[in-house]
């Protein structure tokens, strides 16, 4: 049998990832004065913020444009309005926002401004201001390599090639972190790491692994199903956002991409092509929903007869019919033989002053936007000489795991920040997941500084001994090591099976029958997956952690769909064929999910209204000198 070998290592507080908000968490913890602290990830470059972007990829904040008046209040507003999102959570969002976006700027995140200084702003998604901004399509890369530099002078630990899997808890307070050492896989060795913690931030993105179509990069998983497993409640884990997206290179097709008026192709199994828009609407009315495509890029129940029918059309090709569909940046779409005149007034005039009126869509989109072509070429794809390859994508989750207005979980000493952190509902204001990561991350290492001792966590006292929880774990691993080779199989099947039923459309009977399947997995799972040897285990820990995620996730869907109808990012589409109505409610609400006798359950709770604070400074600056002095200057 193969031999297991263990290592303990014991930290105050660790931070799990190495995105945006990884990076700012243990940056906030060391400039409050912490110093037993550590940022765990299972690679130092797979965090998602440093590897996506989009057309002009957005930054959320309180606009302090020239001309503009703004205030937390509205802008927390905005964020409550997006349905299921807890009001005292807007209010932190939007209060700390620039906080959060002066400090990345300070860090040489290069936000645009004008020769003054002004850092003006443009409307993005579900935004009745102008509070978006952006550094260009690589924006929260630039956040994370910013970041990472400041990290990197303060000497913080980094525990790399660690794959954080388990959460060991004592009366629901978060005690350790059991990982699997990727570093000793080469060597076919399994070495565990168990780490004792007193706190921990968990940064590890959105549950990408619970679709087969993603614009997440290749790579990134999330690992939710781990604190699910463990207990962790979840909310508005039904709410995603899908859109259009390359496939072989994962990006959004958003932007420019749409606005110069690709034509869209359909290929079949024998190799036949069609244009295919044609068969679902008029040439006129294609080419201005694909124009809208470029700025209302989620797909939207209640633009299914509007820009979101282009989405419906992507997915009836691919999905229901089995083609495969591309973007033909080389040849005008049917309906421009004889010019620009059939457009709308909108799109006729944002071509007329982009200076855009001409020629083919690839050379609108290098008058427009260079950058866009050049992008794909850094990635082996000349959208010059070839087709571009599409799908309706999961691109974000607005759901995750249910924090408080601090980012902590239902597990004391457990929080969740970024993507994980499910602060976002039905809608959310385009780039708003970027402040979040910030905000989410410095707020909870604040609360962390702010209310408790710093001290190095004793698992001597643990009801179970690190070496027996190490041993017991090591034994099961072991036992899902044999020459079947299946994992891989389950979850490309179960990830196609999503992507058809559980996405933008979501077909009851087929999701019914999913969430039985997925749950027979995850109850029988340790005699039904099966990896080949040590070196596969990554595989199977990760296929488990979807499976968790996936019946959680379903089982909201399944709720959502009885109490919501269609609406948001999805249509609900019945058993005799047509979509459900969305279904109005008098109420704010959010879905809370959690384990209940082994099983995942739902239930409604109406989310708390922006709070309405009193903001006499001489009652604050109370208050702050009581409850929010950071240990540091004690």
């Amino acid at each position: 049998m193969e031999k297991v070998s263990y290592k303990f290592l014991q930290y105050d507080t660790v931070v799990v990832g190495s995105g945006a908000a990884a990076y700012n968490a243990v940056d906030w913890l060391y400039d409050l004065g912490r110093r037993n602290i550590a940022l765990l990830t299972e690679g130092i470059r797979m965090g998602t913020s440093r590897n996506t972007g989009s057309d002009k990829q957005t930054y959320y904040k309180l606009s302090v444009g020239f001309h503009e008046n703004d205030s937390v209040y509205e802008m927390a507003q905005t964020l409550y309005d997006g349905e299921g999102v807890d009001g005292s959570v807007a209010l932190a969002e939007a209060a700390n926002s620039l906080r959060c976006f002066y400090k990345l700027a300070n860090l040489g995140v290069d936000f645009p401004t004008d020769e003054f200084g002004v850092y003006t702003g443009y409307k993005t998604d579900h935004d009745p201001r102008q509070r978006a901004t952006s550094a260009g399509p690589l924006t929260s890369r630039y956040m994370t390599e910013a970041l990472e530099r400041s990290v990197s002078k303060k000497n913080i630990p980094i525990l790399n090639e660690l794959l954080a899997f388990q959460i060991y808890e004592e009366d629901n307070e978060i005690r350790g972190i059991i990982c699997l050492n990727k570093d000793k896989l080469s060597d076919n060795q399994l070495e565990l790491v168990v780490v004792a913690v007193n706190h921990v931030i968990w940064c590890t993105g959105g549950p990408s692994a619970c679709y087969k179509n993603v614009v997440y990069p290749a790579g990134h998983t999330g690992m939710s199903g781990t604190l699910l497993d463990a207990g962790v409640r979840g909310v508005n884990l039904q709410e995603w956002q899908y859109g259009l997206a390359s496939i072989k290179f994962r990006w959004n097709v958003s932007g420019t991409y749409q606005q110069v008026l690709p034509r869209y192709v359909s290929i079949d199994k024998d190799g036949v092509e069609r244009e295919f828009l044609m068969d679902y609407m008029s040439k006129e009315e294609a080419l201005n929903l694909v124009f809208l495509k470029g700025y209302q890029w989620p797909f939207d129940a209640s633009k299914k007869d509007a820009s979101s029918r282009i989405d419906l059309c992507v997915y009836e090709e691919t999905a229901i019919k089995g083609r495969r569909v591309y973007l033909d940046f080389m040849n005008n779409p049917a309906g421009l033989e004889g010019g620009f005149e059939c457009l709308s007034k909108e799109a006729h005039s944002y071509l007329l002053k982009s200076n855009a009126l001409f020629g083919t869509p690839i050379e609108r989109l290098k008058h427009m936007n260079p950058l866009a072509i050049d992008l794909y070429k850094s990635h082996s794809i000349d959208i010059e000489k070839e087709m571009l390859e599409i799908s309706v994508c999961a691109q974000h989750h607005n759901g995750g795991i249910l924090v408080d207005a601090n980012w902590e979980t239902s597990m004391k000493g457990l929080f969740a920040a970024g993507e994980a952190a499910g602060t976002f509902g039905v809608h959310r204001p385009g780039g708003s997941a970027l402040n979040s990561t910030q905000v989410g991350s410095m707020r909870a290492a604040q609360h962390i500084s702010y209310t408790s001792e710093e001290e190095t966590p004793d698992p001597s006292l643990w009801r179970i001994s690190p070496d027996k929880l190490a041993k017991e774990t090591g034994n099961s691993l072991l036992s899902m090591i044999g020459e079947e080779n299946n994992a891989l199989t389950v979850r490309e099947d179960l990830q196609n099976a999503m992507s058809c039923v559980a996405a933008q459309v979501r077909d009851l009977k087929g999701l019914s029958k999913l969430r039985e399947n997925v749950e027979h997995y995850r109850i029988h799972f340790k005699s039904l997956v099966r990896v080949p040897n040590i070196r596969t285990l990554p595989i199977l820990l990760k296929t488990y952690d979807m499976i968790v995620t996936q019946c959680a996730v379903l089982e909201a869907m399944e709720q959502s769909a009885a109490l919501f109808g269609s609406r948001g990012s999805c249509l609900v589409k019945e058993e005799m064929g047509g979509y459900l109505p969305t279904k109005s409610h008098d109420k704010n609400l959010r879905l809370i999910t959690r384990q209940e006798n082994g099983r995942f359950t739902s239930l409604t709770e109406e989310v708390t209204p922006v709070p309405q604070k009193n903001d006499w400074f001489e009652t604050i600056w109370a208050e702050h000198r009581t409850l929010r002095q950071s240990k540091q200057t004690q």
